[in-house]
């Protein structure tokens, strides 16, 4: 993609948006972008070639939008957090991860936009006992089985890869699901987790966890332009890590429990303001490690800049 471009970024309020278009206008600086978040963009900083929009996320400001702009490219990082189960939020979630996908889609579809680029998540798969050791991008989406919550995540997914397939003479789409990702610029449950006054960690489980770098999973993002062919990948690096090991790296401060007190401990983390989402708690069970074989073909075998404890090692710096 060597001629100006016309990015549209959802979800510009999050770090990790911010990170991808800074990678892309430093490469690119003719190209570009608009950035839109329903949420508050004041932390958007300026940049040339960057216009960042409130935005509320109806079929008619979207169809507005793509009205007003020939869009090239579009990413879709405007996933809504999963650290509340509150009413009006899970509506929210719905509404914006399924309703406002299909929307996207369709007006990428009608706009004749060439690349689209979809941040799904490896929690798709859930954390269960018969896991593989490592899941390929063909392993069933188990993670609403046990979490009714995680239900829009897992529809938004397979929305998108059957469009994605449907599409795929006349868009390349590239759908990522990252593992865990880490870092000081944003603000997920995990990143909160690790980081935070003092962590969970089971007595009686230890179980195996990837994380990757904010700034490596921009770099994907980026790459995913032009090195990343249409297709559905799983995001890690080569090694992953124990819970107890991790949280020795960050220095976290952690409450070791029985595994059948968890629902309970984690009640009395919510009263004192430490959110650690129900889904979670499988996860510090039972392992969940994804095979990064398809995005090695494309990326090469050694894609991330940070290993699994220089990305811990960095969120020390929070």
């Amino acid at each position: 993609m060597n001629s100006p471009k016309k990015i549209l970024i959802i979800g510009i309020a999050g770090g990790l948006a911010q990170m991808t278009v800074r990678l892309i206008l430093t490469e690119h600086p003719d190209w570009e972008i608009i950035g839109i978040d329903s949420r508050n963009i004041s932390n958007v900083p300026p940049l040339k070639g960057l216009t960042s929009i409130n935005l509320k996320y109806s079929r008619g400001n979207f169809e507005n939008l793509f009205r007003t702009h020939q869009f090239e490219v579009v990413y879709h990082l405007g996933r809504i957090s999963h650290s509340s189960n509150e009413q009006n939020v899970l509506a929210k979630r719905i509404d914006l991860s399924v309703m406002g996908t299909n929307r996207i889609l369709d007006l990428c579809e009608r706009s004749g936009v060439k690349k689209v680029v979809i941040l799904s998540t490896f929690h798709v798969y859930g954390a269960l006992s018969d896991n593989s050791i490592f899941l390929g991008e063909d392993a069933p989406l188990r993670a609403s089985i046990r979490h009714p919550e995680l239900r829009d995540v897992i529809e938004m997914d397979q929305i998108c890869t059957n469009w994605m397939w449907k599409n795929q003479k006349s868009i390349s789409t590239v759908v990522l699901r990252p593992c865990n990702i880490i870092g000081t610029q944003i603000q997920n449950a995990m990143t909160r987790f690790l980081s935070g006054p003092i962590a969970l960690s089971p007595m009686d489980y230890n179980p195996f966890f990837q994380f990757i770098h904010e700034f490596d999973m921009a770099h994907i993002l980026y790459k995913s332009l032009d090195a990343v062919p249409t297709g559905t990948y799983n995001v890690a690096g080569n090694d992953f890590i124990s819970l107890r090991e991790a949280l020795n790296v960050v220095g976290t401060k952690s409450i070791p429990f029985p595994m059948i007190l968890a629902g309970g401990m984690n009640e009395m983390l919510k009263k004192l303001s430490i959110n650690v989402p129900d889904y979670l708690l499988d996860y510090l069970k039972f392992s969940c490690l994804i095979s990064n074989n398809e995005l090695k073909k494309h990326l090469g075998p050694n894609f991330l800049r940070f290993s699994i404890k220089e990305a811990l090692e960095l969120i020390k710096l929070r």
